[in-house]
């Protein structure tokens, strides 16, 4: 037997009926802000201070939109005597969203935790050549990012805790070291024989 006729706009207007009843969830944005997740794959903030200039996520980058520049400065040494070094300053860091596509590999790859996920979705500009956005502006968003979840209690230790924790440990528990005995002067020569005292032998005549 063949559908009755009509009956999927009667399911239809049932449908309509039940949602005209229920509250409205529209979110009156932007008078109400969203309840973004923790996670939220917002844009990028930089932390120069930890930026060693060393490239790594500008090459890592698959849509190549990381642009850096620096210049190299002298160090002097630290103590009299050492030696000069030469250090990477950051000149420029700025990316162009208007390409990146938030894979978060150079998030993933930067070794020392210069670059971070922040929230902030609103950056809409009217000019697609002004969502290139320089480190200031990279920096501002730095302090719109949130922090860290807490650690799992049943979480292993990690591998440079557990180090640290061991070297303290061998520190305190080691005796301190015995304090050599002073050395002994060394002992003064033996004195040369004495001749043999006895009558002496007359040679021939």
């Amino acid at each position: 037997m063949g559908p009755i006729p009509g009956s999927g706009l009667a399911k239809g207007l049932a449908v309509t009926l039940r949602t005209m009843t229920r509250k409205s969830v529209t979110a009156r944005y932007p008078d109400a802000q969203p309840e973004l997740p923790p996670r939220t794959r917002g844009v990028i903030g930089l932390f120069e201070e930890n930026c060693t200039v060393c490239m790594l996520c500008a090459r890592e980058c698959p849509d190549w939109c990381i642009y850096i520049d620096s210049h190299k400065e002298t160090v002097p040494p630290a103590a009299p005597g050492g030696r000069e070094r030469s250090r990477n300053v950051l000149d420029r860091f700025a990316i162009d969203f208007a390409l990146c596509m938030y894979c978060g590999i150079c998030i993933e790859v930067c070794p020392f935790d210069a670059l971070f996920w922040s929230p902030e979705f609103e950056y809409a500009e009217t000019d697609i050549r002004d969502l290139t956005h320089e480190r200031d502006t990279l920096r501002e968003w730095m302090w719109t990012v949130p922090a860290p979840p807490p650690l799992d209690p049943a979480a292993e230790e990690p591998k440079e805790v557990a180090a640290a924790r061991k070297a303290a440990q061998k520190a305190v528990a080691a005796p301190p070291p015995a304090e050599s005995p002073p050395a002994e002067p060394p002992a003064p020569p033996d004195p040369p024989a004495a001749p043999p005292s006895g009558p002496a032998e007359e040679g021939p005549r």
